[in-house]
């Protein structure tokens, strides 16, 4: 056989075996495809995939499309949505059919105007000649070869492991495509051609096309970046899938707000991250942190950076007056300007918070009630009345002044305490001649002693005049409550000194931004609040009120299941642009993964990436981080006991 022959011989039967590929491909079922009496393709808006766990699938196409496609916002919820695959089908439109369709179209949209402006239909007449100018443009512009038509197909198809779950889903997706003013249709009645279709076999056998230019396809291509950062701010780690340094500002203009949250399972490095963000802010951007430190892991951060460090146990002489209270400066709405102000009342409603949850107790008690707290609150307010506290600030001070010259310096009045509430609430039960009262003044004058000084209370470190003050111009200031005892103690104390860091830290910064320093308040261990209803409103109202102070709020925890089970904390997650993601517990990954809509491949990376590893997520954007301190920060960040008794010998 000839050479010319021999070849032609194989050309023939490389062209058969195409032949029966593509017949092959045509004449197969989706069941023979793919998994073989795997998939029920039997019912008409869904699809069930059947192994050893049940899945359910359900495939869209997009229906409508807005005036106007915006990058990378036209596509990015669908893309960024959770278990989905997307298939997009592109094809050029020919020159000579883009000019004939676009002057067919701007024909029959100047007989629609002239038609309307017969009827007197100004507005209508308006927009065809808007429609109708467009039109002419985009045929102008590809005529001189500046444009071109494309038209394009998209299909997509969701994954859940149930159906109700997978109606939820659906539900869900039309809402957030629907705020692009992207309509998607479920692909009634096909629902095997559309899941064909997003398989990559490049058949579109749904064929619902629309019609693109070129800018407006180039909205399409799904080039969401995974860098994550700021032109400014301190270095928090690597980016590991481009290998480039984040430079992270908890306080850029472009978030919404500046709080943090980060969740991980103990040893994924939750402290250490913190450590290195608290100390690299403070030296190389001024930011000024103060630690709310539940298990005693910031003291040494305090002192390698020159701050403070407070412990409060009850064998210490350290005292927190709950009812400390503070001017602050607000801007005035209509001159523009700074005025100092005093709020009492808002002042009353935290004291009456902390103490209600004092009276509840351990047990959370349900004999207290509306008209427990309604007690609680009358004494309060009265202890500042009778001391001549008002909305003036001046009623905070005497009027002795102490100093020379121009250092003049007035004597602050000494504020209530609880131990002077008590006696009030003491005087007033055995004047009370209401019988529905009696059942509760006895109650309160019961739980409230273990707290007051004068009956050797075991809690009464919150009983007292206040020992020391929060200073401005400290780098790190660390609260130190990892002594107090873990189930009523401490979330208590977690909940009186945020009340007092309110008063003490936050407010003092002005509500205009050239005036006010940047500080942070750390939240360490944040799920020992989330059974105390008043500690949570608190933590709250203090998230979605920092940034007005220019502080950022970050919560640290490692059980987010409680903040997920706890609709009232979830505002805490919603009040916080910033998430940092390490190790999770396969126990918890699910609850992520439906807050945060992450996809599976994030998921998995979660439950097994390493220590020091996470998905950091600033606003929509999303990058995969390294944490790496250096060998000097190791010697403070470390907590790890193993560690610091081997570098120690």
């Amino acid at each position: 056989m000839s050479k010319s022959k021999k070849k032609q011989k194989e050309q023939e039967e490389i062209i058969k075996s195409r032949q029966e590929q593509q017949s092959f491909l045509k004449e197969t079922t989706i069941k023979e495809l793919i998994a073989p009496a795997g998939i029920d393709a039997s019912k008409i808006d869904h699809l069930e995939i059947i192994s050893t766990v049940n899945r359910f699938a359900r495939s869209f196409f997009i229906s409508t499309l807005p005036r106007m496609c915006t990058f990378p916002e036209l596509f990015r919820d669908l893309y960024l949505f959770g278990d989905i695959n997307t298939s997009i089908y592109i094809n050029p439109i020919s020159e000579e059919k883009s000019q004939n369709e676009l002057n067919k179209t701007i024909n029959e949209l100047e007989t629609e105007r002239l038609v309307a402006a017969d009827r007197g239909n100004i507005n209508r007449e308006s927009v065809l000649t808007q429609k109708r100018f467009e039109a002419e443009a985009l045929r102008d512009e590809i005529a001189a070869g500046f444009n071109k038509m494309y038209e394009a197909s998209v299909v997509a198809t969701i994954f859940a492991s149930n159906l109700e779950e997978l109606d939820r889903l659906t539900k869900l997706l039309s809402t957030e495509m629907s705020k692009s003013l992207v309509g998607i249709k479920s692909a009634w009645g096909i629902q095997e051609d559309a899941f064909k279709s997003n398989l990559p076999l490049m058949n579109d056998k749904v064929k619902k096309t629309h019609a693109f230019d070129r800018g407006s396809m180039g909205t399409v291509f799904p080039f969401t970046t995974s860098e994550v950062g700021h032109d400014t701010g301190v270095p928090i780690g690597f980016n590991k899938q481009t290998g480039t340094p984040i430079l992270f500002d908890n306080f850029h203009p472009s978030l919404t707000n500046y709080n943090m949250v980060i969740f991980a399972k103990s040893g994924a490095g939750k402290s250490v991250t913190m450590k290195t963000l608290v100390s690299r802010s403070a030296v190389l951007m001024g930011i000024e942190s103060l630690a709310l430190d539940a298990e005693g892991e910031y003291s040494i951060v305090a002192e390698s950076l020159g701050g403070i460090n407070v412990k409060i146990s009850p064998s210490s002489s350290t005292i927190i007056n709950v009812f400390d209270i503070e001017p602050e400066n607000v801007k005035d709405e209509i001159t523009g300007r700074d005025r100092v102000v005093l709020n009492v009342e808002n002042k009353v409603e935290d004291v009456t918070q902390a103490l209600l949850t004092m009276a509840k107790g351990s047990t959370r008690s349900p004999e207290v009630n509306e008209l427990t707290k309604q007690l609680i609150a009358e004494a309060a307010a009265e202890e500042y009345s009778d001391l001549g506290i008002t909305s003036d600030p001046a009623s905070l001070y005497t009027g002795e002044t102490f100093g020379q010259g121009n250092n003049l310096y007035r004597n602050k009045k000494p504020m209530p305490t609880i131990g002077s509430w008590y006696k009030r609430i003491e005087a007033k039960a055995k004047k009370n001649i209401n019988p529905d009262y009696n059942y509760h003044y006895s109650y309160l004058l019961k739980v409230m002693k273990q707290y007051i000084r004068e009956f050797n209370g075991q809690m009464a470190y919150f009983d007292g005049q206040s020992t020391f003050d929060l200073l401005d111009d400290i780098p790190f200031i660390n609260l130190d409550i990892s002594q107090l005892e873990e189930r009523f103690a401490r979330p208590l104390a977690q909940q009186i000194l945020l009340s007092w860091i309110w008063e003490k830290y936050v407010k003092k910064n002005s509500e205009d931004r050239k005036k006010a320093k940047k500080k942070r308040v750390l939240v360490d261990e944040a799920w020992m609040l989330l059974p105390y209803p008043e500690a949570v409103d608190f933590l709250n109202t203090m998230a979605r009120r920092a940034r007005k102070r220019n502080v950022s709020l970050a919560i640290i925890s490692q059980r987010f299941q409680d903040f997920y089970e706890n609709p009232n904390a979830q505002a805490v997650l919603t009040s916080s642009d910033t998430k940092l993601f390490l190790a999770q517990d396969k126990s918890e990954i699910q609850y992520l993964k439906e807050v945060f809509k992450l996809s599976e491949g994030e998921a998995g990376f979660l439950v097994t990436c390493l220590k020091g590893e996470g998905l950091l997520k600033v606003g929509s954007d999303t990058a995969i981080l390294q944490i790496v301190p250096t060998a000097k920060e190791f010697e403070f960040v470390e907590t790890n006991l193993n560690k610091l008794v081997k570098e120690r010998r």
